[in-house]
């Protein structure tokens, strides 16, 4: 009986050890007076950044806990009513400890589990370069006080040099730190500050582990990447001296119409749209062009990115555009705009009798001087 035992009592054993958290504990403690029945908020981060709510908790003796089940780990925050600031920590399986000082939120300490060990640690390194920065930039209020011009450069320099810094070491970080969520999130953060090629942090995600790369913050950076690659080709496409990409979209009537169909010896394609009041003030230019020159081979398409075929239509008609035009209805999400990179209008690609471009962007008297020299 005993020999069979111990082999079950030793696999029993090691099943717990080697089993994961099927849940997270946030246990929180705020030092300070911290009323009883305090709200406590967990967010994260919702669509376009703004902050949604998971879950609302309260104090007791001035602690507070938060429980739940995460797949993966993803950053929150952590919010007291009536209390400045807030504080970062990681959610995922297993026992968090969160302490806080009330007036300093920011300044929280989660430990406990991997993804916030790696957090703290970050964090308690970015906050040196921080205290050097702040440390120079009371300095150079002192000097710009004193007008000394000499100590002012030196510590701009010092300042620049603390800066660059801190990019490295962000880099660094990230490249020695693959399994860590901070390690996303601060890539997310370089493809904002354009801090970084695009190349360099296709590198950088690469380097990611798949457990990390199966976060939410990684699956934005790898969508965010493969956009930004679609945009420098299709900005590629569009230059200058490229041939214009065929398209083609319903037409007001419902047929669809391709810019090849519509070539002439010069060809504009104009962005616009009814609700934009530059195309607007734009489009008595426009038609002006058009009239004196429709004569002598030169061909308009408008592509529309209205949000409705009522609003196209009528502005169509109110402003006496007689030329052909296109629409998704699709607002920027046309698959034109996406094609040509158009993210702001009106924009404007002028098309030789090949197809290829040769200005982008012109209005007013400048649009009709450079049909002007390929027409007359």
């Amino acid at each position: 009986m005993k020999n069979i035992l111990l082999p079950l009592i030793a696999l029993g054993i090691l099943a717990s050890c080697n089993s994961k958290p099927e849940g997270y504990t946030i246990n929180g403690t705020l030092i300070g007076d911290v009323a009883d029945s305090t709200a406590v908020y967990l967010k994260k981060a919702g669509k376009q950044n703004g902050l949604v709510d998971v879950d609302t908790t309260m104090v007791v003796n001035g602690n507070f806990v938060f429980t739940g089940q995460k797949n993966s780990p993803e950053m929150h925050f952590i919010f007291v009513d009536q209390l400045g600031g807030y504080a970062a920590a990681i959610v995922e399986n297993g026992e968090i400890e969160f302490t806080a000082h009330k007036d300093s939120l920011g300044f929280a300490k989660a430990i406990g589990t991997p993804q916030n060990e790696f957090l703290y640690d970050f964090q308690k390194n970015s906050r040196e370069v921080s205290n050097q920065a702040m440390n120079i930039q009371k300095d150079l209020r002192t000097a710009t006080g004193a007008r000394d011009t000499v100590l002012i450069n030196s510590l701009q320099e010092e300042l620049n040099e603390l800066r660059g810094e801190y990019e490295s070491f962000e880099l660094d970080y990230i490249k020695s730190h693959p399994n860590a969520l901070i390690s996303a999130l601060l890539i997310d953060r370089a493809i904002n500050t354009r801090t970084s090629t695009e190349e360099e942090l296709r590198e950088l995600y690469d380097g990611l582990t798949p457990e990390i790369k199966e976060t939410e913050a990684a699956k934005k950076v790898l969508k965010t990447l493969d956009a930004l690659n679609k945009k420098e080709a299709s900005s590629k496409n569009t230059s200058v001296g490229a041939v214009a990409p065929d398209f083609s979209a319903p037409s007001p009537s419902g047929e669809f119409l391709a810019l090849s169909d519509v070539k002439g010896k010069v060809t504009l394609i104009d962005f616009w749209a009814a609700w934009c009041r530059p195309c607007r003030a734009e489009n008595p230019n426009v038609v002006k062009v058009y009239n004196k020159y429709k004569g002598k081979g030169l061909s308009i398409i408008g592509v529309s990115l209205d949000k409705t075929a009522e609003a196209w239509k009528k502005a169509i008609s109110d402003d006496g555009l007689e030329w052909h035009h296109v629409s998704n209805i699709a607002y920027f999400d046309d698959a034109i705009a996406k094609l040509y990179n158009v993210d702001a209008i009106p924009a404007t690609f002028l098309l030789d009798e090949n197809g290829v471009i040769v200005a982008k962007n012109l209005r007013g008297p400048a649009l009709e001087a450079r049909i002007s020299e390929l027409l007359d």
